[in-house]
């Protein structure tokens, strides 16, 4: 049977489509069609700014950037003055990514990107890019929120790289079809409808038997998670997605994403490079405790 005959091409979407035997580029539409390319490296000459703390984080407050503003404000919490940072918005949708001081310190072009201006051992700054790299490695530097036994380290280690694998499908798969592609495909919301829905249970099932995703412990597998399932769990995500998903089913999902959210250092670290919601919990950029009462984006439109 040829693929004509198994896929007749008058039922491919649009009608007609036929893949060709060498792929091209070609416009796609959807929400992020005018940043989408098929090659890496810089699009323009841009040096990146550097603040007056150790740590320079190069983000926008998506989850994955989340993640990384929770654990520097949950490090600051627990004492670690060290953990100071800038937080530098970089507006995707603007192409900064693309600048060639970004690409320097992400080779692939996206937040979040930690550029660590006093590492352990001194000398030049060291580049930390994909945001659970940046977990552990401010975990380690600063010896919190990773348990130090085996047992613990490995299952927060083990749900840490859960996340890595199952988000894309999540939000690459699942909200970009729900959400931002340019038509609604019928297999491509049902095939990851069907995935997110397994990985909910999975979460679920998990948080049964485990106050925190590493059992007893908070640790960075939590602050990976939450930004993305927690958040799907509170109706927070591609428009009508919770409902569509019927979220409130997983009732350990729940109670986990709302013990999460009470913790004042997750609360800010969601602010930090957010520019889209309320604009009283918008901080675009963070450079001092103090921002977060100051130069929220409602005390900077109000200016």
């Amino acid at each position: 049977m040829t693929d004509t005959e198994k896929f007749p091409p008058e039922k491919n979407l649009p009608a007609g489509y036929v893949p060709p035997k060498v792929w091209t580029n070609t416009a796609s539409g959807g929400a992020f069609a005018s940043i989408n390319r098929p090659i890496a490296g810089p699009t323009h000459d841009k040096d990146l700014p550097v603040g007056k703390h150790p740590l320079q984080l190069y983000s926008l407050g998506t989850p994955n950037g989340v993640k990384v503003t929770i654990m520097l404000e949950e490090l600051l919490a627990a004492g670690h003055s060290g953990a100071e940072y800038d937080a530098w918005l970089i507006k995707i949708g603007d192409g900064d990514q693309f600048g060639s001081g970004f690409v320097d310190v992400n080779p692939n072009s996206k937040i979040p990107a930690l550029s660590d201006h006093a590492p352990k051992g001194g000398g030049a700054p060291v580049r930390v890019f994909e945001s659970g790299s940046i977990l552990v490695y401010l975990a380690e530097k600063f010896g919190a929120f990773l348990p130090s036994d085996l047992r613990g380290r490995t299952e927060a280690m083990n749900w840490l790289f859960w996340q890595m694998g199952s988000a894309p499908f999540l939000g690459g798969g699942f909200g970009h079809f729900y959400a931002y592609a340019p038509v609604k495909i019928e297999y491509a919301i049902n095939r990851y409808a069907m995935e997110v829905k397994r990985q909910m249970d999975v979460l679920d099932r998990h948080l049964a038997d485990n106050e925190y995703m590493a059992g007893s412990e908070y640790s960075i597998a939590d602050m990976a998670i939450w930004p993305w399932y927690g958040r799907l769990a509170a109706k927070g995500a591609y428009d009508d997605a919770g409902d569509f998903l019927s979220v409130e089913e997983y009732g350990n999902v729940q109670r986990w994403r709302k013990l999460i959210g009470a913790r004042p250092a997750a609360e800010r670290g969601s602010m930090v490079n957010r520019t889209f919601g309320d604009p009283a919990k918008q901080l675009p950029e963070r450079h001092d405790a103090s921002d977060f009462e100051l130069k929220t984006q409602d005390k900077i439109s109000a200016a």
